[in-house]
């Protein structure tokens, strides 16, 4: 899911990166995906808890969850985890029963590339806690779990605000034209909505760009590609394609932030 960009810059030394350990870590993690998807993106689901602001999912109990945490924050209150990321390594694809994105792209190619998948979702950042630190000190946090895990590629549902994918046009056409997966690896969308990219002399890069989810971009900026097509889904009201990050491919940028991270072992 995309995040806005503007926001407050918090102490970095407060932030803290490491995996949910306990039941009030996960809950913490639902109640900011409920601010975060629900409240403020008008999203829905068949489990969100409306009662007690938590968005959930039957996928929790066996992804695993990268959180950003403010020590500064109450644990009690549910109120410490400020950035999450949701993380399923294929070796848990047999308690999973699929990946979650399983129901927007069909993602054979990945499959039988034989390599070591990963799949992110549901990335998301406290609104006060956007443009500043916290999201470089996630993603050292994902470089360290990559690391650790031998992951070979991550892939992932991401997401453009709004079921109309007209209005991202010149965006979804940049990606298409420009950012294709290859063929071994191009997840394709399940979901026949008519959606055709506009014709390459169409594009506007500067509009194509300027319109994107910052999230999207940093992806791109690490060499992520797309799979084809795009899925609209209603729940979240969101316009998704799939990115897919191949590590064996990333940008010179991603290789050296890997490169610095590596030392400082995984998250805890």
């Amino acid at each position: 899911m995309s995040m806005a960009a503007a926001g407050m810059t918090h102490p970095s030394h407060r932030l803290t990166v490491r995996l949910a350990t306990t039941e009030a870590d996960l809950r913490a993690a639902q109640r900011l995906r409920y601010r975060v998807f629900i409240e403020e993106m008008g999203g829905s689901g068949e489990l969100v808890d409306h009662a007690a602001r938590l968005e959930r999912d039957r996928f929790d109990a066996v992804f695993d969850h990268l959180l950003l945490i403010d020590a500064a924050r109450d644990p009690a209150e549910l109120d410490h985890v400020v950035g999450a990321y949701r993380l399923l390594p294929d070796t848990r694809l047999a308690q999973a029963g699929r990946f979650y994105c399983d129901d927007e792209f069909d993602l054979t190619p990945l499959r039988r590339s034989g390599r070591r998948l990963l799949e992110l979702g549901r990335s998301c950042m406290d609104p006060a806690y956007r443009g500043g630190t916290g999201m470089l000190q996630l993603w050292q946090g994902l470089a360290q779990y990559v690391i650790a895990h031998d992951i070979e590629i991550l892939f992932g549902a991401a997401s453009f605000h709004g079921t109309d994918p007209q209005h991202w046009a010149q965006s979804l056409g940049w990606l298409h034209h420009h950012h294709l997966a290859p063929n071994g690896l191009r997840a394709c969308a399940r979901q026949k909505n008519g959606f055709v990219p506009i014709a390459p002399e169409l594009l506007d890069r500067r509009v194509a760009l300027s319109q994107m989810p910052s999230l999207i971009r940093a992806y791109l900026r690490l060499g992520g590609v797309v799979g084809e097509g795009v899925f609209v889904d209603p729940a979240f009201r969101t316009t998704d394609v799939c990115i897919i990050l191949d590590t064996a491919v990333m940008s010179a940028q991603a290789r050296a932030f890997a490169t610095r991270v590596s030392a400082e072992g995984p998250p805890e």
